[in-house]
């Protein structure tokens, strides 16, 4: 199986360079699935029902999200209906919506999604390593399931790894989002499992992490005092990861990052 996974969308120029890439991304590449982090998508903050759709008719088959999935309103109505949207699997229990969830795609194989949320310098949630073994109870890698994505939305770079670390031969990618700089540690871990820290962002790196980098700058050097956030408006790179799953095991047989336009250096699936 094919698959890209494309790290946290930023305001306009973000979601331009979703709608414009995706689907000659999809034919050049072959993808068999695409799936999007999507929660700074509406004006750097959450993400509403009419980009969701826009993302779904471009080409994008999920959508991820993290700790601003409730910074629009209109989506909690939203969410509790569309499974193609998911919020961080380990969320208060009662909370809309879902944060694993399985899809068919077109041949008939199913593609799991486990969107846990890191604890570390993160707003509070249950323990990530035991809502991700709780959905694998349910689905087998290789047996039930034809491929498994993990996007686990963390500050903390060790939590990332800990966790692939922890369920390395279990599935078949676990990747990072909520940082929005792509690292540079694209690998196989040793049981199988595909593993980068962060996928990085789409939208303007002439910015700080995808905001107009003046008032970013304002707020660290005089806090409290700077201008409310917005998002950069340039050009954008579209920054995601590139996955080829065995069709036996479901288990990584080729990982590389994918970065697109913009100010950073291009990269392609070799």
């Amino acid at each position: 199986m094919k698959v890209l996974f494309c790290g946290d969308v930023v305001g306009r120029s973000g979601r331009q360079v979703i709608e414009k890439e995706i689907p000659e991304l999809r034919r050049a590449l072959d993808l068999d699935f695409v799936a999007v982090n999507g929660e700074n998508a509406a004006h750097g903050f959450g993400i509403t029902a009419k980009i969701c759709e826009s993302f779904f008719a471009s080409g994008v088959d999920a959508i991820t999200t993290g700790n601003h999935v409730w910074a629009q309103r209109e989506i909690v109505e939203y969410i509790g209906t569309e499974r193609r949207v998911l919020r961080p699997v380990n969320m208060d229990a009662g909370a809309p919506g879902r944060g694993a969830q399985a899809y068919t795609i077109a041949d008939g194989r199913k593609v799991l999604i486990i969107h846990p949320m890191g604890k570390l310098f993160m707003p509070p949630v249950s323990d990530p390593f035991a809502a991700v073994a709780a959905n694998l109870e349910s689905w087998r890698l290789g047996h039930t399931v034809e491929c498994v994505l993990v996007d686990v939305h963390a500050e903390a770079t060790s939590e990332k790894v800990a966790l692939a670390h922890a369920f390395d031969g279990r599935v078949s990618m676990v990747v990072g989002s909520h940082t929005h700089i792509p690292t540079a540690d694209a690998q196989i871990l040793p049981g199988g499992t595909a593993y980068q820290t962060d996928m990085g962002m789409c939208g303007d790196y002439d910015s700080v992490i995808g905001m107009e980098k003046c008032g970013a700058v304002q707020r660290f050097l005089d806090p409290g005092s700077g201008p409310r956030l917005e998002p950069a408006r340039g050009e954008a790179t579209l920054c995601g990861v590139y996955l080829e799953t065995d069709d036996e095991t479901g288990l990584a047989r080729h990982i590389a990052p994918v970065r697109l336009g913009g100010r950073i250096a291009a990269a392609w699936p070799v």
